[in-house]
């Protein structure tokens, strides 16, 4: 009795990724990338090369509130919840040395504006507001204007 049931279950989940992944392919053939309608393994006809800029003057900001961008390669750079590779130069202790620009006071605040002696957790992990500068075409047109523009 137990081994016809669980045969039985096994069965029906069989059939529903089946069906759930027979549905995936119909509805991903209708879908538009910014790659457009060539298939993944199709060599793309352009190739685009993107460039880090390398320990250059930072780019200047647009808008108010935007996080700075890193203006040098962070490739293979660790940070995890037991490291922070970013903190090597920049935290308050070694910016001097290393040359580097020192975290904001901002980032020593915590989710209810308490003063915090380490960086806060919300803004440890740096790549998710902070990312390498880059000479690149926009992937899309768009009609932003700088702060500068706007009065």
């Amino acid at each position: 009795m137990k081994n016809s049931i669980l045969a039985g279950l096994m069965l029906m989940g069989s059939s529903v990724l089946i069906s759930t992944f027979a549905g995936v392919g119909a509805i991903a053939g209708e879908v538009n990338s910014l790659r457009g309608s060539s298939e993944i393994n199709e060599p793309s006809n352009e190739v685009v090369v993107k460039r880090n800029i390398s320990d250059q003057a930072p780019i200047t900001r647009e808008y108010v509130q935007q996080p700075p961008l890193i203006p040098h390669k962070t490739k293979g750079y660790q940070i995890n919840l037991k490291f922070n590779k970013c903190l090597t130069c920049h935290s308050w202790a070694n910016y001097k040395k290393a040359g580097a620009t020192k975290i904001s006071q901002t980032h020593f605040s915590g989710r209810d504006g308490e003063a915090m002696s380490n960086v806060a957790p919300r803004r440890y992990f740096c790549n998710q507001c902070h990312v390498p500068q880059a000479n690149a075409k926009p992937l899309v047109e768009n009609s932003f204007q700088s702060i500068d523009v706007i009065h």
